[in-house]
């Protein structure tokens, strides 16, 4: 006998881990100021890519004396711009515990070919950070988009470390703490917990990342597109909204929609508060169902964005096709899009939990899902 579907549905059922849902409130009358068809570098272009940065400042509580800049090929390019322009100086600890992670591992040790030592740990689990020799400089991820898997905090990184840590923390930021003066680099995208467009990256460096860039020259050819300095100095202009290319308008226009939307529901504060009620609403529901898991081991290290979740019912022979299933019945129901994992992670699910998703919407889905295991283990 079919098993009857629940009665609601969510209202928005765009759960993909990147891009993101749009901020509740947005349509398109959001872009309707963006300054299309003119400079970048016009009067207009300028101020606005300085509201970017001066509200991404506000919102996160970065240091007055920290620079922020809006880059090229979104988190990615980032991540890549502080490695090639920051590294070689002294040995350096590459951490991952999921596919971005070891993107930047492999660029490392593969591209760049530095002095490097790997620290590695499967799916679902976390490098023992306390064990790094932060005299050496440090590459992770604060929260790993793929894995489910965050940083706990950030006490275990010393203050009076010698090297430089750089995180990719592109899935966290305006979602977690992040602790700035542990922080040397962080880069992020506007696509992730704030629904932002793609391709516009955020690389954010601290006094001592600058002085770095100011004294130390790297031994490989540098690329137009990642240089932040000349002769020597910083190009200071980067981190006041002359950006190294020519960056959309229009993205630009929609981020700082979902700035001003963040600070008209209570900034940083509020922002976390719906990440964490959105991934508890998860949390609950697994903790009272016996085939269903968050992949992420350590409860303090539970993601509360891109929760990730494997099945555990013994009767699943194949976990790969039987995940693909759910994640297909539940789009064609238009209940849910976008939540199968990640290719190159377990089988399973992953649920996007940022602060543009409306826990009513998750509450309405999860009893879907109950609907599409119940239907596809009787099947």
């Amino acid at each position: 006998m079919a098993l009857s579907a629940p009665a609601t549905r969510p209202a928005n059922s765009r759960f993909s881990s990147g891009p993101c849902a749009k901020p509740p409130t947005w349509t398109l009358d959001a872009l309707k100021d963006a300054p299309l068809g003119r400079s970048h570098r016009a009067a207009v272009g300028k101020d606005k890519l300085k509201a970017a940065i001066e509200g991404t400042r506000e919102v996160l509580g970065i240091p007055a004396d920290y620079k922020i800049g809006i880059v090229p090929a979104s988190d990615t390019g980032a991540v890549e711009m502080a490695m090639w322009s920051l590294l070689g100086e002294r040995p350096v600890q590459m951490v991952a515990w999921e596919s971005f992670g070891a993107g930047w591992v492999s660029d490392v040790v593969k591209q760049l070919k530095i002095d490097a030592s790997e620290h590695v740990a499967d799916y679902g689990e976390i490098v023992d950070m306390a064990a790094l020799d932060y005299d050496q400089d440090v590459v992770f991820t604060w929260n790993g988009t793929t894995s489910g898997v965050r940083m706990p905090h950030g006490d275990m990184i010393p203050a009076d470390r010698a090297g430089l840590t750089i995180c990719d923390a592109t899935s966290a930021a305006f979602a977690q703490d992040l602790p700035w003066d542990k922080l040397d680099v962080t880069t992020f995208s506007w696509q992730k917990v704030m629904g932002g467009e793609a391709a516009h990256g955020m690389l954010i460096l601290s006094p001592r990342a600058v002085e770095r860039l100011e004294s130390y020259t790297p031994a490989w050819p540098m690329p137009k597109i990642f240089r932040l300095t000349k002769g020597g100095k910083l190009i200071d202009g980067i981190f006041e909204g002359a950006t190294i290319n020519t960056p959309s308008m229009l993205c630009v226009e929609d981020y700082l929609f979902a700035l001003n939307w963040a600070k008209s529901i209570g900034g940083l504060a509020a922002l976390r508060m719906r990440a964490d009620a959105n991934a508890q609403a998860i949390w609950n529901f697994c903790a009272t169902r016996d085939w269903i898991d968050n992949l992420a081991v350590e409860k303090a290290t539970w993601s509360n964005t891109s929760v990730c979740l494997k099945f555990t019912d013994p009767r699943i022979t194949d976990g790969a096709a039987f995940a693909k299933a759910i994640a297909k019945r539940l789009e064609a129901e238009g209940i849910a899009l976008d939540i199968g994992a990640y290719r190159d992670a377990p089988a399973g699910l992953r649920i996007w939990c940022g602060a543009t998703v409306e826990t009513s919407d998750i509450e309405a889905m999860l009893p879907w899902l109950d609907w599409a295991f119940q239907t596809e283990i009787s099947a």
